[in-house]
């Protein structure tokens, strides 16, 4: 049997019994091409080819890049480090001889951290990504590397969903300082509204982060956790900010566990001076 129509066999029997297709061409074959720069989900894995009909079942550029967009903030959610790794090799499988499937101990990786965040957003993990359709890690298939390790997790703690915690005036500087007091860590962000990928509103931290009490936090790294935060929680960064424009916003909150959540939020106007006295009273403020 020539190479190609194995290789079509193989992708048609696993795509039925999953369940990912009802029907399959076979007299389609599989083919490389290089993966579009616009498919951003898939710009760092590692390999430049990716094999067509993939093992979601699409069989052209035009279906796979809307689809895959759909899925780019989640995993700017940081919610599992092999998150892009389990998808790319569905949504564009490395172009081998066959197809090589993601072991099923990844996906159940992936899916429990991952499911968390889209729970919070009112989503399910998905049916066609059901763990159980894979193979198992006997079975030639992507395992997993391993878990992050406990100090990686202390350095740079993970962002979680959340109740949302109010934007409010800040009043007097000593009631700010009180707040910084209750809690064990205080940034300033510049946070910008965008379009994402998938047509949806986003917001992203500008420019640098200011450290006004950083507790457990450290410069390295926080403008990557307050961004996983916005987007874990999406629905507290639409009701924080208040108009289209760029604003400044002082973040207060506590690291438990290596588990990150925001507490208040303060709304930075630059000729709030209390905030501004606050802020710079603080280096020398004993609780």
């Amino acid at each position: 049997m020539p190479r190609r129509t194995q290789t079509c066999l193989l992708l048609l029997l696993w795509a039925l019994r999953v369940g990912l297709i009802d029907c399959f061409d076979i007299g389609i074959s599989t083919k490389c091409v290089a993966i579009p720069k616009e498919m951003r989900l898939c710009q760092d894995v590692g390999y430049s080819e990716m094999r067509l009909p993939n093992l979601m079942g699409h069989t052209t550029l035009g279906e796979v890049i809307p689809k895959s967009a759909e899925w780019e903030s989640l995993l700017r959610t940081g919610c599992h480090s092999e998150a892009g790794t389990f998808l790319c090799s569905l949504f564009a499988p490395v172009c081998l001889d066959t197809f090589i499937q993601p072991c099923r101990s990844m996906c159940e990786a992936v899916r429990d951290s991952c499911s968390q965040v889209l729970a919070c957003h009112g989503q399910s993990w998905p049916a066609v990504l059901d763990c159980d359709r894979f193979p198992a890690d006997e079975d030639t298939c992507l395992t997993s590397i391993g878990t992050e390790s406990t100090t990686y997790r202390k350095f740079f703690p993970k962002p979680t969903c959340q109740g949302c915690p109010t934007t409010e005036e800040p009043g007097a500087h000593k009631r700010v300082l009180q707040t910084f007091c209750q809690n064990n860590f205080a940034v300033k962000v510049t946070l910008a509204k965008r379009k994402s990928a998938s047509g949806e509103s986003e917001y992203d931290v500008e420019g640098r982060v200011e450290m006004i009490s950083p507790g457990p936090l450290f410069s390295l790294g926080t403008r990557t956790i307050i961004q996983q935060w916005l987007l874990i929680n999406a629905n507290c960064a639409h009701k924080m900010t208040r108009s289209n424009r760029a604003a400044q916003y002082v973040l207060i909150g506590d690291v438990h566990d290596a588990n990150l959540i925001v507490n208040k939020i303060y709304l930075w106007h630059k000729r709030d001076t209390q905030l501004t006295l606050a802020a710079r009273k603080w280096k020398q403020h004993k609780c």
